[in-house]
């Protein structure tokens, strides 16, 4: 396996198509590993408050 360098390396190169697909899909690796703590859920109802306030939620 690659380093985490090579990795970035190789990302940079592909197209933006093929970037957003890397991102959805190491996005959706990450919320797979994601526990639901205290912190996580006060993210959740931030951002839902946010949205009911007119507001743009931050979703990172």
């Amino acid at each position: 396996m690659g380093t985490v360098k090579e990795i970035e390396q190789a990302i940079s190169r592909l197209s933006l198509e093929d970037m957003r697909l890397v991102r959805d899909w190491l996005e959706n690796q990450l919320e797979d590993r994601l526990e639901m703590t205290d912190e996580f859920k006060g993210r959740i109802n931030s951002s839902e408050r946010e949205k009911a306030d007119g507001q743009r939620p931050r979703t990172r």
